[in-house]
Protein backbone atom coordinates (compact mmCIF):
# COMPACT_ATOMS: atom_id res chain seq x y z
CA UNK A 1 0.00 0.00 0.00
CA UNK A 2 1.27 3.07 -1.01
CA UNK A 3 1.04 6.43 1.09
CA UNK A 4 0.07 9.46 -0.58
CA UNK A 5 1.14 13.16 -0.42
CA UNK A 6 -0.87 15.83 -2.80
CA UNK A 7 1.04 19.11 -4.10
CA UNK A 8 -1.79 20.58 -5.65
CA UNK A 9 -1.48 23.68 -7.49
CA UNK A 10 -4.18 26.25 -8.78
CA UNK A 11 -3.65 29.27 -11.33
CA UNK A 12 -5.64 32.40 -10.98
CA UNK A 13 -5.35 35.64 -11.61
CA UNK A 14 -5.18 39.51 -9.89
CA UNK A 15 -6.56 41.82 -12.34
CA UNK A 16 -6.14 45.91 -12.27
CA UNK A 17 -9.36 47.99 -12.61
CA UNK A 18 -12.41 47.23 -10.70
CA UNK A 19 -15.13 47.81 -13.73
CA UNK A 20 -17.53 44.29 -14.32
CA UNK A 21 -15.91 42.81 -11.32
CA UNK A 22 -16.90 40.49 -8.50
CA UNK A 23 -15.91 39.19 -5.35
CA UNK A 24 -15.34 35.36 -5.61
CA UNK A 25 -14.67 32.64 -2.94
CA UNK A 26 -12.71 29.37 -4.46
CA UNK A 27 -12.86 26.69 -2.08
CA UNK A 28 -10.79 23.04 -3.14
CA UNK A 29 -10.72 19.21 -2.09
CA UNK A 30 -9.80 16.33 -3.53
CA UNK A 31 -10.55 12.98 -3.66
CA UNK A 32 -9.16 9.63 -5.11
CA UNK A 33 -12.11 7.69 -6.42
CA UNK A 34 -14.03 8.80 -2.97
CA UNK A 35 -11.82 9.05 -0.56
CA UNK A 36 -10.37 11.93 0.76
CA UNK A 37 -6.56 13.34 -0.09
CA UNK A 38 -5.47 16.09 1.35
CA UNK A 39 -4.06 19.62 -0.28
CA UNK A 40 -0.32 20.36 0.47
CA UNK A 41 -0.59 23.58 -1.91
CA UNK A 42 -2.81 25.23 -4.97
CA UNK A 43 -1.77 26.91 -7.64
CA UNK A 44 -5.05 29.01 -10.22
CA UNK A 45 -4.20 29.96 -13.23
CA UNK A 46 -6.17 32.88 -14.41
CA UNK A 47 -6.32 31.74 -18.91
CA UNK A 48 -7.76 34.87 -19.76
CA UNK A 49 -5.17 37.28 -17.92
CA UNK A 50 -2.39 35.13 -17.71
CA UNK A 51 -1.48 35.83 -14.30
CA UNK A 52 -0.95 33.34 -11.46
CA UNK A 53 -0.99 32.89 -6.87
CA UNK A 54 -0.45 29.96 -5.22
CA UNK A 55 -1.91 29.09 -1.26
CA UNK A 56 -0.70 26.50 0.95
CA UNK A 57 -2.30 23.99 3.08
CA UNK A 58 -4.44 24.30 5.46
CA UNK A 59 -5.17 27.78 3.17
CA UNK A 60 -7.57 26.25 0.52
CA UNK A 61 -9.78 29.10 -0.24
CA UNK A 62 -9.04 31.91 -2.26
CA UNK A 63 -11.17 35.20 -2.56
CA UNK A 64 -10.42 38.00 -5.00
CA UNK A 65 -11.75 39.90 -7.85
CA UNK A 66 -12.55 38.21 -11.03
CA UNK A 67 -13.70 40.15 -14.64
CA UNK A 68 -16.74 38.12 -16.10
CA UNK A 69 -16.14 36.00 -18.67
CA UNK A 70 -13.33 34.81 -17.16
CA UNK A 71 -11.39 31.43 -17.93
CA UNK A 72 -9.95 29.74 -14.92
CA UNK A 73 -8.09 26.69 -14.93
CA UNK A 74 -7.09 25.08 -11.96
CA UNK A 75 -4.06 22.36 -11.67
CA UNK A 76 -3.38 19.75 -9.13
CA UNK A 77 -0.18 17.16 -8.45
CA UNK A 78 -0.36 14.34 -6.69
CA UNK A 79 2.75 12.78 -5.77
CA UNK A 80 2.39 9.19 -4.77
CA UNK A 81 5.83 7.83 -2.18
CA UNK A 82 6.85 4.31 -1.57
CA UNK A 83 5.30 2.70 1.37
CA UNK A 84 6.94 4.74 4.71
CA UNK A 85 6.77 7.75 3.49
CA UNK A 86 4.40 10.29 4.41
CA UNK A 87 5.44 13.12 3.54
CA UNK A 88 8.38 15.55 2.50
CA UNK A 89 9.55 16.49 6.55
CA UNK A 90 11.04 20.40 4.59
CA UNK A 91 9.06 22.03 1.83
CA UNK A 92 12.41 23.12 0.40
CA UNK A 93 12.89 19.69 -0.42
CA UNK A 94 10.34 19.90 -3.81
CA UNK A 95 11.31 20.80 -7.42
CA UNK A 96 10.53 24.68 -7.36
CA UNK A 97 10.73 27.21 -9.61
CA UNK A 98 10.92 30.85 -8.53
CA UNK A 99 9.38 33.90 -9.81
CA UNK A 100 12.01 36.41 -11.57
CA UNK A 101 13.17 39.62 -10.12
CA UNK A 102 12.45 42.42 -10.87
CA UNK A 103 9.37 41.62 -12.85
CA UNK A 104 8.12 43.59 -15.23
CA UNK A 105 12.07 43.24 -16.39
CA UNK A 106 13.57 46.33 -18.03
CA UNK A 107 16.59 44.71 -18.91
CA UNK A 108 17.75 41.18 -16.86
CA UNK A 109 16.11 39.27 -14.01
CA UNK A 110 17.21 36.47 -11.48
CA UNK A 111 15.40 33.36 -11.84
CA UNK A 112 16.19 30.54 -9.74
CA UNK A 113 15.33 26.76 -9.32
CA UNK A 114 15.52 24.40 -6.87
CA UNK A 115 15.97 20.95 -7.40
CA UNK A 116 15.85 18.25 -4.31
CA UNK A 117 18.17 15.60 -6.58
CA UNK A 118 20.32 15.65 -9.11
CA UNK A 119 18.92 15.33 -13.06
CA UNK A 120 18.14 16.88 -16.15
CA UNK A 121 16.54 20.15 -16.74
CA UNK A 122 15.00 21.56 -19.25
CA UNK A 123 14.12 25.43 -19.58
CA UNK A 124 12.34 26.96 -22.38
CA UNK A 125 10.90 30.45 -22.83
CA UNK A 126 8.15 30.91 -25.29
CA UNK A 127 6.25 34.37 -26.56
CA UNK A 128 2.65 34.45 -26.45
CA UNK A 129 2.22 32.64 -29.32
CA UNK A 130 4.06 29.50 -28.15
CA UNK A 131 6.87 30.30 -30.17
CA UNK A 132 9.99 28.95 -28.47
CA UNK A 133 12.59 31.61 -28.31
CA UNK A 134 14.54 29.85 -26.46
CA UNK A 135 15.84 26.10 -25.33
CA UNK A 136 18.46 25.03 -22.32
CA UNK A 137 18.91 21.45 -21.52
CA UNK A 138 21.87 20.66 -18.69
CA UNK A 139 22.18 18.14 -16.18
CA UNK A 140 22.59 19.87 -12.64
CA UNK A 141 22.86 19.05 -9.46
CA UNK A 142 20.81 18.90 -6.07
CA UNK A 143 20.50 22.66 -5.14
CA UNK A 144 19.09 25.85 -5.63
CA UNK A 145 20.68 27.14 -8.91
CA UNK A 146 20.14 30.51 -10.52
CA UNK A 147 20.21 32.61 -13.52
CA UNK A 148 20.16 35.60 -15.41
CA UNK A 149 17.59 35.91 -18.12
CA UNK A 150 18.15 38.86 -20.85
CA UNK A 151 14.77 40.49 -22.16
CA UNK A 152 14.56 40.45 -26.02
CA UNK A 153 12.05 41.91 -28.68
CA UNK A 154 8.78 40.98 -27.12
CA UNK A 155 6.51 42.41 -24.40
CA UNK A 156 5.77 39.20 -22.68
CA UNK A 157 7.13 35.35 -22.16
CA UNK A 158 6.21 32.69 -20.40
CA UNK A 159 9.27 30.64 -18.85
CA UNK A 160 9.21 26.97 -18.56
CA UNK A 161 10.88 24.92 -16.41
CA UNK A 162 11.44 20.94 -16.34
CA UNK A 163 12.94 18.07 -13.83
CA UNK A 164 11.68 14.73 -13.28
CA UNK A 165 8.33 14.83 -14.94
CA UNK A 166 7.27 17.93 -13.46
CA UNK A 167 6.70 21.01 -14.89
CA UNK A 168 6.16 24.35 -13.60
CA UNK A 169 5.74 28.08 -15.55
CA UNK A 170 5.77 31.55 -14.59
CA UNK A 171 5.08 34.78 -16.90
CA UNK A 172 8.00 37.37 -17.40
CA UNK A 173 6.71 41.09 -18.66
CA UNK A 174 9.20 43.20 -19.71
CA UNK A 175 9.09 46.80 -19.69
CA UNK A 176 9.13 47.18 -23.63
CA UNK A 177 10.66 45.81 -26.35
CA UNK A 178 14.42 45.92 -27.28
CA UNK A 179 14.39 46.16 -30.19
CA UNK A 180 17.03 44.18 -32.41
CA UNK A 181 18.20 41.95 -29.09
CA UNK A 182 17.07 37.87 -28.51
CA UNK A 183 16.19 36.80 -25.21
CA UNK A 184 18.34 34.92 -23.46
CA UNK A 185 19.48 32.56 -20.22
CA UNK A 186 22.81 32.26 -18.35
CA UNK A 187 23.30 30.13 -15.75
CA UNK A 188 25.60 31.97 -12.66
CA UNK A 189 25.93 28.69 -10.35
CA UNK A 190 24.14 26.82 -7.13
CA UNK A 191 23.96 27.26 -3.83
CA UNK A 192 24.01 23.60 -2.14
CA UNK A 193 21.60 22.64 0.78
CA UNK A 194 20.29 19.28 2.08
CA UNK A 195 16.83 18.67 2.49
CA UNK A 196 15.69 16.49 5.50
CA UNK A 197 13.03 13.39 4.20
CA UNK A 198 11.34 11.62 6.66
CA UNK A 199 13.24 8.69 5.29
CA UNK A 200 15.96 8.69 2.12
CA UNK A 201 13.70 9.06 -1.53
CA UNK A 202 14.92 8.95 -4.96
CA UNK A 203 13.18 11.28 -7.71
CA UNK A 204 13.28 7.96 -9.26
CA UNK A 205 10.15 6.55 -6.54
CA UNK A 206 7.94 9.44 -7.03
CA UNK A 207 4.80 9.15 -9.00
CA UNK A 208 3.64 12.40 -10.31
CA UNK A 209 -0.13 12.69 -11.20
CA UNK A 210 -2.04 16.34 -12.40
CA UNK A 211 -5.60 17.12 -12.37
CA UNK A 212 -7.21 20.15 -13.93
CA UNK A 213 -10.29 21.75 -13.83
CA UNK A 214 -11.41 24.56 -16.22
CA UNK A 215 -14.52 26.87 -15.60
CA UNK A 216 -15.65 30.44 -16.01
CA UNK A 217 -16.84 30.93 -12.39
CA UNK A 218 -19.57 33.90 -11.58
CA UNK A 219 -20.34 32.70 -7.85
CA UNK A 220 -18.21 30.88 -5.24
CA UNK A 221 -17.72 28.02 -6.20
CA UNK A 222 -16.29 24.62 -4.69
CA UNK A 223 -14.15 22.31 -6.77
CA UNK A 224 -13.09 18.92 -5.78
CA UNK A 225 -10.23 17.70 -8.01
CA UNK A 226 -10.37 13.89 -8.71
CA UNK A 227 -6.68 11.94 -8.93
CA UNK A 228 -7.90 8.51 -9.72
CA UNK A 229 -7.42 7.40 -13.26
CA UNK A 230 -7.83 5.00 -15.69
CA UNK A 231 -10.59 3.11 -13.87
CA UNK A 232 -14.54 3.49 -14.92
CA UNK A 233 -16.03 6.88 -14.13
CA UNK A 234 -17.02 6.57 -10.14
CA UNK A 235 -20.81 6.51 -10.29
CA UNK A 236 -21.63 5.99 -14.19
CA UNK A 237 -19.63 2.90 -15.34
CA UNK A 238 -21.33 2.89 -18.28
CA UNK A 239 -23.76 5.25 -20.55
CA UNK A 240 -26.79 3.80 -22.63
CA UNK A 241 -27.80 6.26 -25.29
CA UNK A 242 -29.36 5.58 -28.29
CA UNK A 243 -29.79 2.06 -27.88
CA UNK A 244 -25.89 1.72 -27.61
CA UNK A 245 -24.01 1.03 -24.35
CA UNK A 246 -20.66 3.27 -24.00
CA UNK A 247 -18.02 2.34 -21.54
CA UNK A 248 -16.54 5.46 -19.32
CA UNK A 249 -12.93 5.98 -18.27
CA UNK A 250 -12.12 8.21 -15.49
CA UNK A 251 -9.08 10.57 -16.36
CA UNK A 252 -8.23 12.81 -13.45
CA UNK A 253 -11.10 14.90 -13.19
CA UNK A 254 -12.33 14.20 -16.67
CA UNK A 255 -14.58 11.71 -17.08
CA UNK A 256 -15.08 10.74 -21.15
CA UNK A 257 -16.73 8.03 -23.01
CA UNK A 258 -14.06 5.05 -23.47
CA UNK A 259 -15.42 4.87 -26.99
CA UNK A 260 -15.96 7.13 -29.91
CA UNK A 261 -19.63 8.38 -30.69
CA UNK A 262 -21.44 6.05 -32.81
CA UNK A 263 -25.46 7.67 -33.40
CA UNK A 264 -27.67 8.49 -36.14
CA UNK A 265 -28.56 7.39 -39.18
CA UNK A 266 -26.28 6.69 -42.03
CA UNK A 267 -25.90 8.56 -44.81
CA UNK A 268 -23.31 8.21 -48.07
CA UNK A 269 -20.56 10.22 -47.87
CA UNK A 270 -21.25 11.79 -50.87
CA UNK A 271 -23.96 13.39 -49.63
CA UNK A 272 -23.52 16.71 -47.10
CA UNK A 273 -25.56 16.69 -43.61
CA UNK A 274 -28.38 18.89 -43.33
CA UNK A 275 -30.67 20.87 -40.23
CA UNK A 276 -33.23 17.87 -40.78
CA UNK A 277 -34.11 16.75 -37.54
CA UNK A 278 -32.55 13.77 -37.61
CA UNK A 279 -28.78 12.87 -36.34
CA UNK A 280 -27.23 11.82 -39.68
CA UNK A 281 -23.47 10.01 -39.82
CA UNK A 282 -20.69 8.95 -41.92
CA UNK A 283 -19.02 5.34 -42.04
CA UNK A 284 -15.98 4.44 -43.28
CA UNK A 285 -16.02 3.53 -46.87
CA UNK A 286 -19.97 3.59 -46.40
CA UNK A 287 -19.99 0.40 -44.20
CA UNK A 288 -21.94 -0.52 -41.49
CA UNK A 289 -19.47 -2.32 -39.91
CA UNK A 290 -16.79 0.47 -39.82
CA UNK A 291 -18.88 2.61 -37.61
CA UNK A 292 -19.74 -0.29 -35.10
CA UNK A 293 -15.33 -0.85 -34.84
CA UNK A 294 -14.09 3.12 -35.15
CA UNK A 295 -17.77 4.80 -34.24
CA UNK A 296 -19.28 7.47 -36.48
CA UNK A 297 -17.85 10.11 -38.57
CA UNK A 298 -19.64 13.82 -38.65
CA UNK A 299 -19.47 17.33 -40.30
CA UNK A 300 -18.75 20.08 -37.51
CA UNK A 301 -22.14 21.36 -37.62
CA UNK A 302 -24.15 18.34 -37.31
CA UNK A 303 -22.17 17.37 -34.22
CA UNK A 304 -22.91 20.56 -32.61
CA UNK A 305 -26.42 20.31 -33.91
CA UNK A 306 -26.27 24.08 -35.64
CA UNK A 307 -25.20 26.21 -33.39
CA UNK A 308 -21.45 27.72 -32.17
CA UNK A 309 -22.11 27.63 -28.51
CA UNK A 310 -18.78 25.77 -27.88
CA UNK A 311 -19.36 23.14 -24.97
CA UNK A 312 -22.48 22.33 -25.77
CA UNK A 313 -24.11 19.00 -25.51
CA UNK A 314 -24.94 18.66 -29.51
CA UNK A 315 -25.50 14.93 -30.07
CA UNK A 316 -23.80 13.58 -26.56
CA UNK A 317 -26.20 12.17 -24.16
CA UNK A 318 -27.64 14.51 -21.51
CA UNK A 319 -25.29 15.47 -18.73
CA UNK A 320 -22.38 15.29 -21.79
CA UNK A 321 -21.04 17.88 -23.76
CA UNK A 322 -18.41 18.10 -26.94
CA UNK A 323 -14.85 19.08 -25.24
CA UNK A 324 -13.63 22.22 -26.02
CA UNK A 325 -9.67 22.93 -27.49
CA UNK A 326 -9.37 24.22 -23.75
CA UNK A 327 -10.44 20.82 -22.41
CA UNK A 328 -8.58 19.02 -24.42
CA UNK A 329 -5.23 20.51 -23.53
CA UNK A 330 -6.17 19.41 -20.30
CA UNK A 331 -6.42 15.85 -21.21
CA UNK A 332 -3.02 16.04 -23.33
CA UNK A 333 -0.99 17.58 -20.28
CA UNK A 334 -2.67 15.36 -17.71
CA UNK A 335 -1.13 12.45 -19.95
CA UNK A 336 1.94 13.74 -20.95
CA UNK A 337 5.02 12.68 -18.98
CA UNK A 338 7.50 16.14 -19.86
CA UNK A 339 4.47 18.81 -20.07
CA UNK A 340 1.99 19.50 -17.49
CA UNK A 341 -1.23 20.93 -17.53
CA UNK A 342 -1.64 24.49 -18.82
CA UNK A 343 2.07 24.67 -20.12
CA UNK A 344 2.88 26.66 -23.54
CA UNK A 345 3.35 23.59 -25.16
CA UNK A 346 -0.29 23.49 -25.25
CA UNK A 347 -1.35 26.18 -27.30
CA UNK A 348 1.19 25.80 -30.14
CA UNK A 349 -1.28 25.72 -33.35
CA UNK A 350 -0.72 23.42 -36.22
CA UNK A 351 1.80 21.18 -35.17
CA UNK A 352 1.85 18.26 -33.36
CA UNK A 353 2.77 18.68 -29.66
CA UNK A 354 3.77 17.21 -26.34
CA UNK A 355 6.36 14.25 -25.66
CA UNK A 356 4.28 11.49 -25.46
CA UNK A 357 0.84 12.24 -24.62
CA UNK A 358 -0.20 10.75 -27.92
CA UNK A 359 1.85 7.34 -27.12
CA UNK A 360 -0.60 7.52 -24.32
CA UNK A 361 -3.87 8.14 -25.64
CA UNK A 362 -3.40 5.62 -28.27
CA UNK A 363 -5.01 2.14 -28.12
CA UNK A 364 -2.64 -0.71 -28.10
CA UNK A 365 -4.22 -2.61 -31.23
CA UNK A 366 -6.46 -1.37 -33.80
CA UNK A 367 -3.42 0.10 -35.71
CA UNK A 368 -1.95 -0.77 -39.16
CA UNK A 369 2.05 -2.59 -38.41
CA UNK A 370 0.49 -2.68 -35.01
CA UNK A 371 1.21 1.46 -34.02
CA UNK A 372 2.68 2.50 -31.46
CA UNK A 373 -0.06 3.09 -28.03
CA UNK A 374 0.39 1.99 -24.74
CA UNK A 375 -3.28 2.87 -23.53
CA UNK A 376 -1.61 4.17 -20.48
CA UNK A 377 -4.74 6.25 -19.49
CA UNK A 378 -7.53 3.99 -20.96
CA UNK A 379 -8.44 6.41 -23.29
CA UNK A 380 -8.36 3.86 -25.88
CA UNK A 381 -8.30 6.46 -28.87
CA UNK A 382 -8.78 4.53 -32.32
CA UNK A 383 -7.63 5.20 -35.59
CA UNK A 384 -11.14 5.78 -36.92
CA UNK A 385 -10.13 7.78 -40.26
CA UNK A 386 -11.51 11.14 -42.16
CA UNK A 387 -14.25 12.14 -44.39
CA UNK A 388 -13.20 14.85 -46.65
CA UNK A 389 -14.75 17.45 -48.37
CA UNK A 390 -16.55 15.95 -51.88
CA UNK A 391 -17.35 12.35 -50.38
CA UNK A 392 -14.19 10.36 -50.55
CA UNK A 393 -12.63 8.63 -47.27
CA UNK A 394 -9.02 7.87 -45.87
CA UNK A 395 -6.67 7.28 -43.36
CA UNK A 396 -8.63 4.05 -41.39
CA UNK A 397 -6.01 2.18 -38.92
CA UNK A 398 -3.58 4.91 -39.81
CA UNK A 399 -4.40 7.96 -37.60
CA UNK A 400 -7.82 9.42 -35.54
CA UNK A 401 -8.59 12.33 -35.75
CA UNK A 402 -10.99 14.34 -33.36
CA UNK A 403 -13.51 17.33 -32.98
CA UNK A 404 -13.04 19.94 -30.67
CA UNK A 405 -16.40 22.25 -30.02
CA UNK A 406 -14.27 25.34 -30.28
CA UNK A 407 -14.47 27.10 -33.65
CA UNK A 408 -11.24 28.64 -35.96
CA UNK A 409 -13.57 30.80 -37.95
CA UNK A 410 -17.19 30.39 -39.52
CA UNK A 411 -15.22 27.43 -42.29
CA UNK A 412 -12.98 25.36 -39.46
CA UNK A 413 -13.20 24.72 -36.26
CA UNK A 414 -9.34 23.15 -33.83
CA UNK A 415 -9.33 19.06 -34.12
CA UNK A 416 -6.86 16.72 -32.50
CA UNK A 417 -5.36 14.65 -34.87
CA UNK A 418 -3.04 10.95 -33.26
CA UNK A 419 -0.80 9.70 -35.99
CA UNK A 420 0.02 5.48 -36.28
CA UNK A 421 3.57 5.87 -34.86
CA UNK A 422 3.98 10.14 -33.32
CA UNK A 423 4.52 9.97 -29.87
CA UNK A 424 2.63 13.63 -29.65
CA UNK A 425 -0.78 14.97 -30.31
CA UNK A 426 -1.41 17.01 -33.00
CA UNK A 427 -3.27 20.11 -32.93
CA UNK A 428 -5.20 21.69 -36.26
CA UNK A 429 -7.79 23.16 -37.38
CA UNK A 430 -10.15 21.28 -40.22
CA UNK A 431 -12.94 22.27 -42.39
CA UNK A 432 -16.41 21.87 -40.85
CA UNK A 433 -17.62 19.87 -43.94
CA UNK A 434 -15.07 17.35 -43.21
CA UNK A 435 -16.18 14.00 -41.19
CA UNK A 436 -14.52 13.56 -37.91
CA UNK A 437 -14.90 10.93 -34.97
CA UNK A 438 -16.81 12.64 -31.77
CA UNK A 439 -15.84 11.77 -28.36
CA UNK A 440 -18.05 13.14 -25.16
CA UNK A 441 -17.17 14.75 -21.80
CA UNK A 442 -19.01 14.57 -18.82
CA UNK A 443 -20.48 17.70 -17.38
CA UNK A 444 -18.58 18.71 -14.10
Amino acid sequence: MKARFLLLFLVSGIFSGTMGQSTIDFTFTAVDNATYVKLDSIKVMNRTHWSDTVLYWPDTTLTYEITPGDTMLYVGYAMEFPVGVQSIGNRAAQFQLSQSYPNPVRDQAIISMSLPSKGLVNITVADIRGKVALNFDRKLQEGTHSFIFHSGNERFYILTGRWNGITQSMKILTEGPVSGKTCRLEYTGVENWNPTLKQSLAATDLVVQESGILDSPTTNETYTFQFATNISCPGTPTVTYEGQVYNTIQIFSQCWLKENLNVGTMISGTQEMSNNSVIEKYCYNNEVDSCTKYGGLYQWDEMMQYTTTQGVQGICPPGWHLPTDEEWKILEGAVDSQYGIGAPEWDIEYSNRGFDAGTNLKSISGWYYGGNGTDRFGFSGLPGSYRYDGGGFFGSGDFGSWWTSSEFDSYAAWSRYLPRNGPEVGRYCDYKVSGISVRCLRDY
